[in-house]
């Protein structure tokens, strides 16, 4: 099991068997409402000193388009403190009309976590929205609350609060690998597989953002892993969405999880190489436009392109970013994300088929899934459906269950069950997300039924023992897993009665193919260093020399479980190399050859 530095933090779903009794400390708390005339207005505040909240949380806190909804949850982030607001909207007298909104929001030191554990205060801060909006002047139960919560001198920081060891703290164990490749530079070469501990006495908190994950992989197929290998390269990523903003905020959280380096590799990366983390900045708007610009600025200095990779969540520019925001006018600002991700509108829901999420670049080009990553989608989610039966009733509506405790809500939505063999079946209205087959894929696939049917089936039956090799271990059955080899690997399986089995296993399965993708490119790069070493004998390579280009074969991309046809896998590859290990690499076209001539 890898070692935990002390610059680095395992991902912490949740720290505490008792929610109720590990509520984290505040550093601020306010009352917002709406003023006819002078729009969202600071009715109530509490803060500690030094933290400015005029001017800035009712803009964080209130994003556009809540007018539309009656409730809602926002998450934010401000200098080192993360923010959550409880949002009401109730009908009213005609004078101010016909409508009353507020919000009830705190604070808490980013000391620890990407939201500093704050969803823990949702609940009563839902409760305190739901009595002030009755009645704006009972602000004696603001006055208790930051009486209670506020931080204080004697208060266990954060950290102490979430230890490395808590119950629900990733962890990871070796995987072991067929590589025969050199060793060198003194890396260490454990690598993770992303098997997620639990105790069986402890469940994620009610309102925890990963309970989302399902309907993540739900909303957006294939899509995700084109989203997430944009995440891994530490891109900028912004999410145009509609109010309510809850969901969307708890995707951000999510993206922002799966993409974390894992502790077991971390090691294995040059001096240079990207932030561990993705900087999830949750809701943003008009008035983050400085934010982001600073953020750009800094993005293109020497200090913030060769980030130190530690793992802290105090917002630091120029490392990569995600966020999601309501204001449309944001999506017309190119130069200040790298990618962009359009949601449906509410509605789509009901439509007779499928909208998917829009993925493009910022000059308006489609980034859209491969054809390997809809077989590994339809793997993933056959192995979750499968494994994972649906709760015994369905989850409580978060709105009806406002009292309700955490045992009494489940969150997370259930994934349809699936046949045995779902898998193999064709996913309807994909044709829009994918990128079509290539020229030289139809060739060599023609050319493989004529030459070796059972060569192609081979091919397959290996790709589907990859992606089940992913899936092992996950408290999931290995019977589906056809060779012992496979089935004696799997590990530590999540046996918990929890909740958040399925969650876990999720983010479990994202990191280990995390690993898998960055162990194959470092085990390339010791090759190519140990080659050039021999070839030069007892010559000392200068630094110029030392970087030569790593050459990735086809082969390589398969084991990384990408599509040996996408030009974009192949970007993927050089980018990874470049961001990680501060090389070059050539990846391989494949194609096919009759009597050593290359015909595509």
């Amino acid at each position: 099991m890898a070692t935990i530095r002390r610059d680095q933090r395992p991902v912490n779903l949740d720290a505490s068997s008792n929610p109720a009794n590990d509520l984290p400390p505040i550093s601020a708390l306010f009352l917002i409402y709406f003023d006819i005339k002078a729009g969202y207005t600071i009715g109530w505040k509490r803060s500690l000193p030094g933290i400015e909240l005029d001017g800035v949380v009712e803009y964080k806190s209130l994003p556009s388009g809540l007018h539309t909804v009656k409730d809602d949850l926002i998450y934010f982030v401000h200098e080192h403190h993360a923010g959550l607001s409880a949002f009401l909207n109730a009908p009213a007298a005609e004078e101010i009309r016909n409508a009353r909104m507020i919000a009830v929001g705190a604070m808490v030191p980013l000391s620890y976590g990407r939201l500093g554990r704050c969803w823990k205060h949702a609940e009563r801060l839902k409760e305190m929205a739901s009595v002030l909006i009755k009645d704006p002047t009972s602000t004696n139960v603001l006055e208790e609350f930051w009486e209670l919560h506020k931080v204080r001198d004697s208060s266990p920081d954060a950290e102490s609060d979430s230890l490395p060891t808590s119950p629900t703290s990733v962890s990871y164990q070796p995987l072991r690998t067929a590589s025969g490749k050199p060793k060198s530079h003194g890396r260490n070469r454990s690598a993770s597989d992303g098997t997620v501990l639990l105790r069986p006495e402890n469940n994620l908190s009610a309102y925890h953002p990963a309970w989302s994950l399902p309907d993540l992989l739900e909303t957006f197929g294939p899509l995700i892993f084109p989203i997430y290998r944009a995440a891994l390269l530490r891109k900028r990523i912004l999410v145009v969405a509609h109010a309510p903003v809850e969901q969307t905020c708890n995707f951000v959280y999510d993206l922002s999880v799966l993409s974390n380096i894992p502790l077991a590799v971390s090691d294995l990366f040059a001096p240079t190489a990207s932030s561990q983390r993705l900087q999830p900045l949750f809701s943003i708007g008009i008035h983050d436009i400085p934010l982001l610009e600073e953020d750009l600025r800094a993005s293109k200095t020497p200090a913030a392109a060769h980030g130190s990779g530690d793992a802290q969540d105090t917002v630091e520019p120029g490392h990569g970013w995600i966020a999601c925001t309501t204001d449309s006018i944001l999506a017309t600002k190119t130069s200040l994300y790298d990618v962009l991700v359009t949601m449906p509108p509410p509605f789509s829901d009901k439509a007779a088929e499928k909208v998917w999420p829009k993925v493009e670049s910022p000059k308006g080009i489609d980034m859209k899934a491969t054809q390997r990553d809809l077989r590994r989608y339809k793997a993933l989610r056959a192995g979750l459906s499968q494994f994972f039966s649906p709760p015994p009733s369905p989850p409580l509506s978060r709105h009806a269950s406002a009292g309700a405790q955490d045992s009494e809500r489940p969150r997370s939505i259930s994934l349809p069950t699936l046949p045995l063999d779902s898998h193999l079946l064709d996913m309807p209205d994909t044709d829009g997300i994918l990128e079509p087959l290539s020229w030289s894929a139809l060739a060599y696939s023609g050319f493989m039924w004529w030459a070796s049917a059972g060569e192609q089936r081979l091919h397959s039956e290996e790709e589907s023992e990859a992606d089940n090799a992913l899936l092992s271990g996950l408290s999931m059955s290995t019977s589906r897993v056809n060779t012992p080899t496979l089935a004696s690997q799997s590990l530590v399986s999540l046996k918990t009665e929890g909740e958040a089995q399925r969650e876990t296993a999720i983010i479990a399965y994202f990191h280990r193919l995390t690993t898998q993708i960055l162990t194959t490119l470092s085990d390339i790069a010791d090759a190519t260093d140990s080659d050039d070493e021999r070839e030069d004998g007892d010559h000392l390579l200068n630094d110029e020399e030392s970087e030569a280009a790593m050459y990735v074969t086809s082969a390589d991309m398969v084991r990384m479980g990408l599509d040996i046809w996408s030009p974009n896998d192949h970007r993927f590859i050089e980018d990874m190399a470049t961001e990680y290990f501060g090389r070059r690499a050539q990846v391989e076209g494949e194609g096919i050859d009759i009597c050593g001539i290359r015909i595509c």
